[in-house]
């Protein structure tokens, strides 16, 4: 199964078309609407708009055997340490040997925004974060696939 903190997600159709090659479920986990499918390995789930509902209703489900997509350290984190394979939409793993850094990374980035010494802004998404992002779920889906 694939899991895909879907709210602001940048690459659904490169995921549905992974996926589908793969022959994995998806579930897309997101706080308001999403665009319908007829397709039964496609999965929209609309959780209530409290803080955090979509990365609860992921993590309490995510283990191994799973990928999960998201841009969510903290939900990234959740998910690597009961078992699955996480990336984020730009191609970037996350596992137990670099979690905690990505946590103080993005912790740091928090504080420096709140003391004004960074403006906070993120890099635009490009051509290249998308294409690495299929390069990596794709290898993620063999990985699942072959049990490894």
């Amino acid at each position: 199964m694939i899991y895909v903190d879907a709210d602001a997600c940048p690459v659904k159709p490169e995921i549905l078309k992974v996926a589908e090659r793969h022959g994995l479920e998806v579930s897309f986990v997101a706080n308001s609407g999403l665009r319908p499918s007829r397709d039964p390995m496609i999965h929209n789930i609309i959780v209530s708009g409290a803080f955090d509902a979509a990365d609860d209703w992921i993590a309490e489900r995510a283990g191994p055997g799973d990928i999960v997509i998201t841009a969510d350290v903290p939900l990234a984190g959740r998910c690597v340490a009961k078992g699955a394979q996480v990336t984020g939409p730009t191609g970037r793993i996350f596992d137990a040997t670099n979690i905690g850094m990505a946590s103080a990374m993005r912790d740091l980035g928090a504080h420096l925004r709140e003391t004004g010494e960074s403006k906070g802004y993120n890099a635009a998404f490009s051509a290249r974060d998308r294409s690495k992002f299929l390069e990596t779920l794709d290898r993620l889906c063999r990985r699942t696939r072959s049990g490894a």
